[in-house]
């Protein structure tokens, strides 16, 4: 059935008009379509033809060729604008805000944005639109831990004082231990990366047993002393610090970062501060051990080695720490600490140790 008959009239310049629409790389999709459909036309082509040619219906080429008959060119343009663009007004907006501050009433503890909406009878998108101008993500949490040390900024002083400005022929350590490392051996073997796959480690694991890795941090140069202990105790902590102070026989003060853990204020630790004077311990405050740059390296060593290792007993475990350690040291550079904000500064005290 040949639906159009007759030859549509195009006149030498519209006809040019729709040939460089009809070329066009930049016009909308649109208007590339509505022109060569005019052409086509123009041609003699039938209705059954253009369908085929340009994937379109009989009642579209009817429409599209009634308008050029009677506007030309100008009938060509789209008749709808689309929709104006809905705006939540100040109440929809505090209603909004107000609701999401609340807890939902079916015990979750948070909304999304189609239970926010279902409540409040408003649409997702304004919903959503409307918390991500206010910059609400009720779907977002972040943790902190506050120190209640009643001494903070004293303790904070003194160990800052001791990063930013050490005292003369002192050597300066962040000491801590990383506990209970496993020595995890996988079962399946490592799938290894590919193009476009990364790593893979099977699910299924061995463990061989744990091990502790006492570290030291020298402030000044970066390097790391390490030693490895089968368990975690008072009197290997004292051996690494004997291990310390022979290491810095040449310091007149030896001034040393830790945490307080009980381990490090026995019986067996007083007896060696006090044969050794010339150790000062400088205790950071409680839940500040941030404070301590040593913690900065347990997680390099931790990303590095030990998340994605695999290890077929302790003692291999313990070589590939001791490995690492050496590696680490051979190009180590100090942790440089700065004010981001110079109006919080604290005067740093003199560097006398914290109070045991």
């Amino acid at each position: 059935m040949r639906h159009n008959q007759f030859v549509l009239r195009v006149t030498d310049e519209e006809r040019s008009e729709l040939g460089k629409w009809a070329a066009s790389r930049t016009l909308q999709a649109g208007d590339v379509f509505r022109a060569r459909l005019i052409l086509a036309l123009a041609d003699g082509q039938t209705y059954s033809q253009i369908m085929a040619s340009l994937q379109t219906t009989a009642p579209t080429i009817s429409r599209w060729k009634r308008r050029f008959e009677q506007e030309g060119i100008a009938g060509l343009d789209p008749r709808h604008k689309g929709s104006q663009p809905r705006v939540a007004d100040a109440k929809v907006q505090a209603r909004i805000a107000r609701k999401t501050q609340q807890k939902p009433g079916d015990g979750s503890t948070h909304w999304s944005c189609r239970k926010l909406a279902k409540v409040l009878g408003l649409s997702k998108s304004t919903v959503q639109r409307v918390l991500a101008q206010a910059r609400l993500k009720p779907h977002r949490l972040d943790r902190y831990l506050a120190s209640n040390d009643p001494l903070f900024e004293e303790k904070a002083a003194d160990i800052i004082g001791l990063y930013l400005n050490p005292p003369q022929h002192a050597a300066v350590f962040c000491v801590d231990e990383k506990t209970a490392i496993q020595a995890l051996d996988r079962l399946d073997p490592v799938l290894p990366l590919s193009p476009g796959r990364a790593e893979r480690h099977g699910f299924e694991y061995y463990r061989h047993g744990t091990l502790s890795l006492y570290a030291a941090l020298d402030v000044k140069t970066g390097e790391v002393h390490g030693m490895t202990a089968a368990r975690h105790t008072a009197q290997q902590f004292i051996t690494f610090l004997n291990g310390l102070v022979e290491r810095a026989d040449w310091a007149k003060e030896i001034h040393v970062v830790l945490d307080n853990l009980s381990a490090h204020k026995t019986k067996d630790v007083e007896r060696f501060l006090a044969e050794h004077p010339q150790v000062q311990f400088h205790f950071t405050p409680t839940y500040s051990s941030w404070l301590n740059q040593v913690e900065l390296w347990f997680a390099k060593i931790q990303r590095d080695v030990i998340a994605r290792g695999i290890f077929t007993s302790v003692a291999d475990l313990g070589n590939k720490l001791r490995k690492y350690i050496r590696a680490y040291s051979q190009s180590a550079k100090p942790f440089r600490w700065t004010y981001t904000d110079t109006s919080r500064r604290i005067r740093s005290n003199k560097i006398d140790g914290t109070a045991y």
